[in-house]
Formats: structure tokens, C-alpha cells, sequence
């Protein structure tokens, strides 16, 4: 028997591009969200293979199946390296699932979510409560609505972890300037001692790691003694996905595999499924390929020079 092309398939399929040459398709059961908000197209999209996911402007956020293991990925590594965070800060992360991993841990007090698109917020607490799990409702958490970089400019707060959850940087996305050398400056001055920052930073497969995370990766050098590259396979995004830590101190470090099971105990966190002391080392062991164009990428994104992905 002989396998289906794609164009055997019907018309319930949405087609991701992931470059100018590959796309990644998903067979949609149904629509359960689809509408505009004053900054971005938002779809909920029910998927056979993927669950319920979210959509922004045509690009994948989180998926069901999987966003456990973006999410897991982006929070602990780095409230792990810190020996005490208290007062946390997300940019982003509408769907709240960020959010529910960072309130896992019981050294955490305060949290503050600064979302630009309160429609986001909205649609998600709404329609993806598997991915949120009531984080919205912790008394620890304070959601504010708002541009982050104006947030950061006006506001003297500082915080011990500031998590990027950010979307991606397009050209036509409300993005664009989270990621230029003058935005992580002004994390910096941001962090209490012995702070630090944490952001997703887009593919970083074979064929798309030039895209944005070197240059994100260079960026931040820029402006931090230390960045610490990672990176995990993400399926519903069709690539591996590329984060960075960046510290405000140069004797910090991340934190080693020893350590990692122990501290989650110590701060009862339990029940993760995609990130402990094993897989820990896994995240921070790059291949000889992405290593090198880390240590070769000349890039730095500016405000006058930012850089788009696909």
C-alpha cells in the first residue's frame, strides 16, 4: 500500500513554515478560537496529534502534547540557579503556563506577568485550562497588561529571575525590540544582585540556528559576563528550540546535575516530566555544530539593526 502524498490529504490541514523551503503540517479537527486583537491574529486550534494548541499570527506558542517540555525547559534551569528566587518577572507568556511552573516552587513570592495582549490572556484562561492549571488565580501572581519595555523603562522594580516568554521577533509582530542589546541592558539594571534572565530564543536546529539564536546568544554577551546557550527537540514546533540564561555576576554558574533533583525537593517541587538531573545535562550539551557558530556569530541585534525570524 502505497503512502499518501500531501496533497492526497483534505483541506483540515494547516501548513507552518519553518523555512523558505519546509513547511510542517497538522491535520485540525477544529477551530476553537479564531478572532484579531489590536496586536496579533489569535487561533485555538484542536489537533489529532498534537491536542489543543495556540496559535499567533500562524505561528505555534504551546501544543498540548508537548508544551510541558518547552515550558518545564524555560523555567526551571534557571530558578534552579538561583539559590533564592524570590520576586520573579515574566514577559509574556499569555498562556499561563509559564506562570504555573514558576509558582511550582514554594521560594517564589511574588510573581509579576506583564502580557501585551490582554485578548491573549483572555482567550487562553479561557480555553486552555490544561495549560494554565488555575496559575491565574495563586495570590502570588500579579498580572499587568502593557508593553514590557515601557514596563521596565518606568519602573524601579527589581527582580531575582526575569523570564523572557516571549513571542518570536517578526517583522510585523509586536516583538521585535525584546530582544536588541539596548532591551537587555535594561534587564541589567533590573535584576537584584546575583540576578538573572532567562529567554526563549528560537530554532536552533541544523538548518535554522543562524535564524535568531546566535545572533541572540551574541546579543546578550554584549551586556552579561556570563550566557549559557541551551536547547530542546520541541515536536509541535517541528525543530529543536534554543533558550539562554544570562547572568548579572560573572562568578555565577548553572547550576550542576547533582544538585538539580535535590534543590526541586527542597522547594517541593514534584511531578515534572520533562526536566531533572539527568535530562539537565542534555539540555546544556550542544552539538560541535551549534557550538561553533555560537562561538563564530558577529551579530548584534539592535534597536537601529533588529533581526527577524522566518
Amino acid at each position: 500500500m502505497r503512502s499518501k502524498r500531501i496533497e492526497d490529504y483534505d483541506n483540515s490541514w494547516r501548513y507552518e513554515g519553518l523555512n523558505a523551503g519546509l513547511y510542517l503540517a497538522t491535520k485540525v479537527s477544529s477551530t476553537i478560537f479564531s478572532g484579531t486583537s489590536p496586536f496579533q491574529k489569535i487561533q485555538v486550534l484542536d489537533t489529532p496529534s498534537l491536542g489543543r494548541c495556540l496559535i499567533l499570527d500562524g505561528k505555534t506558542q504551546s501544543a498540548e502534547v508537548d508544551e510541558f517540555i518547552y515550558h518545564e525547559s524555560l523555567v526551571h534551569p534557571a530558578l534552579l540557579t538561583h539559590p533564592r528566587p524570590s520576586s520573579v518577572c515574566i514577559a509574556g507568556g499569555g498562556e499561563g503556563a509559564t506562570a504555573r511552573e514558576i509558582l511550582k516552587h514554594t521560594a517564589v513570592k511574588d510573581l509579576l506577568m506583564i502580557d501585551l495582549d490582554p485578548t491573549v490572556v483572555e482567550v487562553c484562561r479561557k480555553y486552555l485550562g490544561n495549560l494554565h492549571q488555575g496559575a491565574f488565580e495563586d495570590p502570588r501572581l500579579t498580572l499587568c497588561f502593557g508593553d514590557a519595555r515601557e514596563f521596565f523603562q518606568n519602573s524601579a522594580s527589581k527582580f531575582d529571575v526575569i523570564v523572557l516568554d516571549l513571542a518570536d521577533p517578526t517583522e510585523s509582530g509586536p516583538a521585535g525590540k525584546l530582544y536588541t542589546k539596548e532591551f537587555y541592558a535594561l534587564l541589567a539594571k533590573r535584576l537584584n544582585a546575583g540576578g538573572l534572565i532567562v529567554t526563549q530564543a528560537g530554532p536552533a536546529s541544523l538548518i535554522n540556528h543562524r535564524e535568531v539564536f546566535t545572533a541572540i546568544y551574541n546579543t546578550l554577551e554584549q551586556v552579561f559576563p556570563v550566557v549559557c546557550p541551551y536547547a530542546v527537540s520541541i515536536q509541535s514546533f517541528g525543530e529543536n528550540w534554543g533558550f539562554a540564561m544570562a547572568f548579572s555576576e560573572a562568578l555565577m554558574d548553572k547550576i550542576s546535575p547533582e544538585d538539580v533533583d535535590k534543590t526541586l525537593r527542597s522547594r517541593n517541587v514534584f511531578g515534572l516530566r520533562s526536566y531533572d538531573s539527568i535530562s539537565h545535562g542534555s539540555l546544556f550539551a550542544l552539538p560541535p555544530f551549534l557550538r561553533q557558530a555560537l562561538a563564530s556569530e558577529t551579530r548584534v541585534i539592535t534597536d537601529s539593526a533588529p533581526l527577524f525570524i522566518y
